[in-house]
């Protein structure tokens, strides 16, 4: 079986390596590709979505145990076809060349200069099981609008959606434009170590390692969505109630299993109970049942089960205050599945858990400070964050905040919504990821900007005196340079 098994994803592994290769050659033959081509394909994805929404609705429902068919087309769909759209729309705009001035006085003498976009080939892309459909077709619309070919490696977490993917790209897409592979770790392992021209994954930052790893063989550029621990600063001019409505949104939103989720809150140590009981009234008032409760979703999996009640043994064992949000008094012990409510950690500590791992559930810590300067230093002192959260009507210290801290994105007075903008670019520092997408960020990631220069007639480099023999010339144009 072990040998079966093995030649299986070997005979995957050469099977991806001739639709890589296969790709490559179309492209190039391609070449330039136009407008009208990508708007097409632009247009075949959209349509893709469209005609199966439903479809992928129930597919992740199935995947997840449940999840609400509304949630699937708001946070799933419409983003992915809100940003093909909008790329469809631009696209003529950003694929025109800029020009750029040429060294003084090469302008004069009838130099140019331009950058040109052009796109770079084929762009592997390794989504996460969270949301498996947004986080292909969102940054496949830089990809399709840049002029580049895909290969598509969704998670085997959510093998009914991958299966999906899989069965209906072909109706849309030639294999030598769009092509997807399901299957294991193994099978992602291969797809990780292709030469593509640009890989882009999203997922936990310890996998990120080691697709940064398998891409560096090949020198391959990758764009890296991670996550980490998004802290949400709720100030003392804050309006309380109205934060914890929008910080519960923001967590119980597909149970917390989201990558911008607001991970942890830091709050003034004189109004804690205040925060606590705002979160608390928001989270019931959007969810007052769970179980039965159609618009709530479930963990995804049982080891994520697993996982999360661990963190709240773990807490509990260290000290903490652990407070559930369970306002219809349900029995989850004996439910038989992975609904989870909202546990708020009060007296959260560095030496817990939830204040050391990316939680992706519906956890909530709470860390107090005396002085905002305090929690910025906390901050400060751990890995960049993919997104931070301000809540307060005090802008000196919203500034404070915004300058003094760095993370990957900002929403001020709610939560996830920067990641909605489409013109706003979408990407992590560091730990929590690199590069970007969304809107002309993402079509100039996944292009390359080629420099383009043009030589007048004349003899730049005599009249400079860049030619040997050296020496007037050469030493004029020295004197001229190397001035303070």
């Amino acid at each position: 079986m072990a040998t079966a098994i093995k030649q299986d994803i070997a005979g995957e592994a050469a099977r991806m390596q001739q639709v890589l290769a296969a790709q490559k050659a179309s492209f190039t033959a391609a070449m330039p590709e136009s407008l009208a081509v990508r708007r097409d394909r632009i247009d075949r994805a959209i349509a893709l979505l469209v005609d199966h929404a439903e479809d992928f609705a129930k597919a992740v429902s199935e995947d997840f145990g449940h999840r609400s068919r509304e949630q699937t087309l708001m946070t799933d769909i419409m983003p992915s076809v809100s940003a093909l759209k909008h790329a469809k729309k631009h696209l003529a705009n950003w694929a025109r060349g800029e020009k750029r001035k040429p060294t003084f006085p090469l302008g004069l003498l009838g130099a140019k200069a331009e950058v040109m976009y052009q796109p770079k080939g084929v762009v592997g892309v390794v989504s996460p099981w969270n949301f498996p459909i947004g986080m292909v077709f969102v940054p496949m619309a830089g990809i399709l609008a840049a002029g580049n070919r895909a290969m598509v490696k969704p998670s085997e977490f959510t093998e009914n959606v991958s299966t999906l993917m899989a069965r209906l790209v072909p109706d849309y897409f030639d294999e030598s434009e769009m092509a997807v592979f399901t299957g294991d770790a193994e099978v992602g392992i291969a797809f990780s170590k292709l030469a593509f021209d640009h890989l882009i994954f999203t997922g936990a930052t310890s996998v990120g390692r080691h697709i940064m790893r398998a891409a560096a063989e090949n020198l391959v550029p990758v764009t890296l969505e991670l996550g980490g621990k998004s802290p949400t600063f709720i100030g003392r001019s804050a309006n309380k109630d109205l934060a914890g409505q929008r910080v519960a949104m923001g967590k119980l939103m597909n149970a917390g299993q989201i990558c911008l989720a607001p991970d942890y809150l830091l709050v003034p140590d004189d109004q804690e109970a205040a925060v606590i009981d705002g979160v608390a009234k928001g989270a019931a008032a959007l969810y007052p049942t769970l179980l039965a409760n159609d618009d709530y979703t479930s963990v995804v999996n049982t080891r994520n089960y697993d996982r999360l009640q661990s963190y709240l043994a773990d807490a509990r064992d260290k000290g903490a205050e652990v407070i559930e949000v369970n306002p219809g008094n349900e029995d989850f012990a004996s439910s038989n599945g992975h609904k989870m409510p909202l546990h708020i950690v009060r007296g959260a500590t560095d030496e817990m858990k939830v204040m050391q791992e990316e939680i992706f559930g519906p956890i909530l810590p709470v860390r107090t400070y005396r002085t905002i300067d305090d929690a910025i230093d906390y901050v400060n002192a751990h890995d960049r964050p993919l997104g931070l959260y301000y809540f307060g009507q005090d802008r000196s210290e919203e500034e404070r905040v915004l300058t003094r801290t760095i993370s990957g994105g900002v929403t001020v007075n709610d939560v996830l919504f920067h990641n909605a903008m489409e013109d706003l670019p979408f990407g992590g520092v560091g730990p929590s990821g690199m590069g970007n997408y969304h809107g002309v960020d993402g079509f100039r990631t996944f292009s390359h900007a080629r420099a383009v220069y043009r030589q007048p007639k004349f003899d730049v480099a005599g009249l400079a005196g860049f030619k040997p023999p050296y020496g007037k010339a050469t030493e004029k144009t020295l004197a001229r340079e190397l001035k303070k």
